[in-house]
């Protein structure tokens, strides 16, 4: 198992694990996200037992004794399952989580008190010679979540998007190559979306940023039209998935065929 670190924009750092066994035959990344700043921020830790890989990634950036804050899209083990691990290792470090993901998880989870966000807030990074600021945007059940959001990286114009784009494969840390039919596949076989609807909904909205990278947690990360990419798998969904009662009842490959309701081919 290797885990490697790349530079993905300006001072954002992709830290990614590869598994071959997940996803077979094709394999799975687990991404983690670090921007260097003033006030070092780790989007994603990891699952538990990842955490002596990825925090030795992390300390080729910044000392891990140096981050600041905490974040991810949702509570999942891949997304925060090291969240308290970082905290032990990082003693000014604070978690920073939606509201309501503070209020119904993190709240009794996390090790230190979390740090609450409101829709639309601004956290400032600092930065002598360039500062950072990330936006928190509320994303519920988008793509999966009743906590979920992503943060925008406003100097970079970097969308950490969490699960969105999501697919298969051990690729570039980051490409140009186009990853709607890429994601639109991975949802096809694991239904990780909650709701088509919402996801319609949220990925027009967010293609108003205009972000220029998409820093995506399975799978290469996109730099170009972020804007055209949300919008195109925002269609994607629309024409692949319509209509909302049968993608509500289509079944994940990860389900097995006892899953009640299962349908071969479903």
């Amino acid at each position: 198992m290797e885990t490697r670190v790349d530079e993905i924009a300006d001072g954002i750092y992709r830290i990614s694990t590869f598994f071959p066994e997940v996803a077979e035959p094709a394999g799975f990344t687990f991404n983690q996200f670090l921007i260097k700043a003033e006030e070092p921020l780790l989007f994603h830790t990891g699952m538990k037992h990842l955490f002596p890989a990825v925090s030795q990634a992390v300390g080729r950036v910044v000392p891990v004794e140096r981050l600041r804050w905490i974040a991810f899209g949702h509570v999942e083990a891949d997304e925060c399952g090291a969240m308290n691990d970082f905290l032990g290792a990082a003693p000014h470090a604070e978690v920073a989580h939606g509201l309501l993901g503070c209020q119904v998880s993190l709240n009794d989870l996390a090790d230190r008190p979390p740090r609450p966000m409101a829709h639309g807030e601004v956290l400032d990074l600092g930065g002598k010679q360039v500062r950072r600021r990330v936006r928190h945007l509320n994303t519920p059940h988008v793509p999966h979540g009743w906590d979920a959001r992503v943060l925008y990286e406003e100097t970079t114009g970097t969308l950490l998007c969490g699960d969105l784009f999501t697919h298969v494969g051990n690729g570039p840390a980051v490409t140009e190559e186009d990853l709607v039919e890429r994601a639109l596949d991975a949802e096809a076989a694991f239904r990780q979306t909650s709701c088509l609807t919402a996801a319609v909904t949220t990925l027009r909205s967010l293609a108003d940023l205009q972000p220029r990278t998409l820093a995506v947690m399975h799978g290469s990360s996109y730099q170009g039209d972020g804007a055209a990419a949300l919008h195109a798998l925002a269609d994607g969904f629309e024409q692949r998935f319509s209509p909302e009662p049968q993608f509500a009842t289509q079944r994940s490959v990860l389900a097995g065929e006892d899953a009640p309701g299962y349908a071969p081919g479903a």
